[in-house]
């Protein structure tokens, strides 16, 4: 397979997609090309998911209000109202869907649906979990795949699923990471979009893992989310292929 990006500008009379798909047609079907187009000038619309841990979020909409991430974010939801505050100082609609702790396959499937009504009425194109800390179902990762981005708070493969950074420290590692993915059914196993890394040693505490990582995530997951609202990632199978 052979993957490319090509940015151009169009003449005003060709610049509309379905124009250009017509024009490109003939080649599409010489080469047997998989053709997407897209206007860059279109921002594409976000919806930014959290439950406690608020520096991904912050760190999101910050960017966006100083003009640096180009994305709409129509909507912030979570299972908490901690960052209800936040996201009305940044003039986004703000919707606590509660899950409470140990609730059933039909208490998650119902706030799902919520969510996924959320997505339908906002025209949504893609959606961030900014550490959101739920498990989303089978039936929406599907529903979303390829348009959901996870940011782990590890290098993985290693340290999948809770408390990554304590199960580091534990281990006594030189280094830790973030790594933005891809939603899939699988826990912590989506396509990778971007990692990166920081260094420690022993003088640091898990709490300092913890300091040390989130501000990792938070460019970790800014970078994969400029990527993808830039039409810069492509899925091939399992893995990513990243046009920087």
């Amino acid at each position: 397979l052979f993957f490319m990006r090509v940015h151009f500008q169009a003449p005003p009379q060709l610049a509309d997609a379905a124009t250009l798909a017509a024009l490109f047609e003939h080649t599409r079907q010489q080469f047997g090309m998989d053709i997407r187009l897209h206007p860059l000038a279109r921002r594409p619309r976000a919806l930014l998911m959290v439950s406690q841990h608020g520096h991904c979020l912050n760190d999101l909409l910050f960017r966006v209000a100083s003009g640096t991430l180009p994305i709409e974010v129509p909507a912030v939801v979570s299972n908490h109202r901690r960052f209800e505050a936040l996201a009305a100082s940044h003039g986004v609609p703000f919707h606590h869907l509660p899950l409470a702790a140990g609730a059933d396959a039909e208490a998650r499937r119902a706030q799902e649906r919520a969510v996924e009504g959320l997505i339908a009425r906002e025209r949504i194109d893609f959606v961030v979990l900014a550490r959101y800390m739920q498990i989303l179902s089978p039936q929406l990762c599907q529903a979303l795949a390829g348009r959901a981005i996870n940011i782990h708070h590890s290098f993985l493969p290693s340290f999948k699923g809770a408390r990554p950074y304590a199960q580091a420290h534990a281990r006594g590692v030189k280094l830790i990471g973030a790594t933005a993915h891809y939603v899939t059914a699988e826990l912590d196993e989506g396509p990778i979009i971007e990692q990166d890394v920081g260094r420690v040693d022993h003088t640091l505490s898990a709490a300092d893992f913890t300091a040390v990582g989130r501000d990792i995530e938070c460019v970790v997951l800014a970078r994969a989310v400029r990527w993808h609202a830039e039409h810069r990632v492509l899925l091939d199978g399992h893995r990513c292929v990243v046009f920087r």
